[in-house]
């Protein structure tokens, strides 16, 4: 099988502020396996290391360990395949670039979308939040209008980054009372901050708030001394997070566990304990997201996911790539992931 990696830059059209830091260029490593056969397979590498830890040299250097186990893969089966690679350089958002090229080229072998591969009964279309970053209230308003404005029937926003008292309010007045809000805090708060905070910002309607602790046990702390709804994100990449009933819903994302088959095992764990499931982008590329779109299809799942974030690049051809249209990306019907590389 022929094997090729291509590192990508792709710049947001503004900085997303968040509790560990800006993030205003986002790089990805791009996977194709091409078989015999000539059909092509594409997936993405997208660590993001102020969020995960991970560095992009990691999973180039993991990408290299898994070329010969690739060009000699024709003759094996997935499982076998990403075992192998496993083997050789166990990291997730290294081995999620493998699974997804392995699941786009099985699709479009089969001339089907990835979604009916995983699911014969999928959704056509999957809900999204949009996401405002702006840490002025005038600014957060103005975009958190926007997104209502286009459809989307739930906001999340980025706090732990400003007056967070102001931001909430006027975000609120902004989408009016029909729109869910979001609160993500990535971490930012101890224990005490965040159940005082959460009982400040409470009154304006909560949907959840997402992380606004790190760790299990900090978060089952809070989860205890709150009436809103938790959330676990980072904490999510602990081992055993998932399963410890620390949280009400549990955001799953792509790159964190390994691709495609890694995301549907934790999502049936997760489920298995209680927890709803939501999916979210970690500002991945087109590859990225159209999996996890394909994933929130098969999973038919109701709460809008974190899947709005292509359009956050400045590309235009990215971020058209899988519109929002009434709140909610369509599932690709296309062969394979469905999108251009």
């Amino acid at each position: 099988m022929d094997v090729s990696v291509q590192r990508v830059a792709l710049e947001l059209r503004e900085p997303l502020r968040t509790s560990y830091g800006d993030v205003a260029e986002r790089e990805l490593l791009v996977l194709e396996l091409c078989g015999d056969d000539g059909v092509p397979g594409f997936g993405e590498a997208a660590p993001l290391e102020p969020y995960d830890g991970v560095p992009l040299a990691a999973c180039e250097a993991a990408l290299r360990a898994y070329a010969p186990v690739l060009r000699d893969a024709d003759a094996l089966t997935g499982p076998e395949v990403l075992d192998a690679c496993r083997a050789a350089a166990d990291l997730p958002q290294a081995l999620a670039a493998v699974d997804l090229a392995l699941w786009d080229r099985a699709a479009r072998r089969a001339g089907r979308p990835v979604a009916a591969l995983l699911a014969e009964d999928h959704a056509a279309a999957v809900a999204v939040n949009g996401t405002v970053g702006a840490t002025d209230a005038a600014g957060a308003a103005a975009q958190a209008a926007g997104l209502a404005a286009r459809g989307l029937r739930c906001v999340k926003l980025k706090v732990g980054v400003g007056d967070d008292a102001r931001r909430v309010a006027a975000v609120r007045a902004a989408v009016g009372p029909h729109v869910d809000l979001r609160l993500d805090a990535n971490g930012a708060w101890t224990v005490e901050e965040a159940v005082r905070w959460i009982e400040v910002l409470a009154p304006a309607g909560l949907e959840l708030v997402e992380e606004p602790v790190h760790g299990v046990a900090a978060l089952r702390a809070v989860r205890e001394r709150v009436a809103t709804r938790i959330a676990m994100d980072e904490t999510a990449g602990e081992p055993g997070a998932i399963g410890s009933g620390a949280a009400d819903v549990v955001v799953l994302k792509l790159s964190r566990a390994g691709g495609i088959a890694g995301l549907l095992a934790q999502a049936a764990y997760v489920r298995a304990g209680g927890a709803d499931v939501v999916l979210a982008s970690t500002l991945d590329g087109p590859l990225g997201v159209a999996a996890a779109v394909h994933c929130a299809a098969a999973l038919q799942l109701d709460a809008p996911c974190g899947l709005a974030t292509l359009e956050l690049f400045a590309d235009e051809e990215t971020a058209a790539a899988l519109p929002v249209v009434d709140g909610a990306i369509a599932v690709p019907d296309a062969p394979g992931l469905g999108v251009r590389t």
